[in-house]
């Protein structure tokens, strides 16, 4: 019998090589890593979701500022989704060459995101009131 080659994993080209970068990490910390990729994923659509109730409250504020803040909070959401996977690749990368792990580039970036969104929308709230 022949040895047979195993087939390549599902996934892409991205995946090939993120697997080919160093060694496999204690599983514990690749999990870890996931489970932070999802809170932020679950950030951004909760991101997402407050920029819909938004742009549906109609009596609250006037259209075109209502429209801006949703689109800012949905646009957002977006940003932090797209972000979430970046840091997530990036701390899989560096688990695996065992590098010291990346800044948190995504919490400042959302937490000054929320305090602009914040005071816009009181302010908007409070000038149409």
């Amino acid at each position: 019998m022949t040895a047979t080659h195993p087939p390549d994993p599902p996934g892409g080209k991205w995946t090939d090589r993120l697997l080919a970068e160093g060694t496999d990490p204690d599983p514990r910390f690749t999990l870890a890593n996931e489970r932070t990729f999802l809170a932020w994923i679950r950030t951004a659509l909760a991101m997402i979701a407050g920029g819909i109730g938004l742009a549906l409250s109609g009596h609250l504020m006037a259209a075109p500022l209502r429209h801006g803040l949703a689109i800012g909070f949905s646009a957002a959401g977006a940003l932090i989704a797209a972000m979430a996977f970046r840091r997530w690749l990036r701390t899989e990368r560096a688990l695996r060459r065992a590098e010291t792990l990346p800044p948190p580039a995504l919490a400042p970036i959302m937490a000054y995101g929320l305090a602009i969104g914040a005071v816009a929308l009181l302010a908007a709230l409070l000038v149409t009131r």
